[in-house]
């Protein structure tokens, strides 16, 4: 009798959830396409972009603790900086309602005073569901050790 029930309320119950799991799907999908964009537009040095995109309260902390907000890269852009590479790998993201944290390695490459560079980082962003879609608000990040 109990199998008999469960059988018969299992396919209503699947379908039940089915919605749920679109949409986490549909999150997960939008705050990584979010993710790419933004170091898509480090990569091509796209201030504008960061500047209509990244949330007024962005602020970052570096691998050497200083804090800086959206109007700081965006400047930093302006004034020069560049990146031959900019990307992320090993992209995780944690769904919390209309928060998420993604964690993951930064990759950039590019010359500092004439010199070549190649360095990783460690992040963790916080991202925020907002009425315009999903918004970077926080990022943190730490250098990892060159390999040997």
């Amino acid at each position: 009798m109990r199998t008999a029930l469960l059988s018969s309320l299992l396919p209503a119950l699947l379908f039940a959830s089915m919605p749920a799991v679109s949409a986490e799907k549909d999150d997960l999908r939008k705050i990584l396409e979010a993710d790419h964009d933004i170091c898509a537009a480090f990569e091509r040095e796209d201030a504008d972009w960061l500047e209509r995109h990244l949330d007024p309260t962005f602020t970052l902390t570096s691998s050497t603790g200083k804090v800086t907000t959206r109007a700081d890269e965006v400047a930093d852009l302006r004034n020069g900086t560049k990146y031959d590479v900019f990307r992320n790998r090993n992209v995780k993201v944690r769904l919390y309602g209309d928060a998420a944290v993604t964690t993951g390695i930064t990759r950039v490459e590019g010359k500092a005073e004439g010199t070549p560079y190649a360095l990783d980082f460690q992040f963790t962003d916080t991202y925020v569901r907002k009425p315009g879609g999903w918004v970077l608000v926080a990022s943190h990040a730490s250098r990892l050790p060159t390999p040997q």
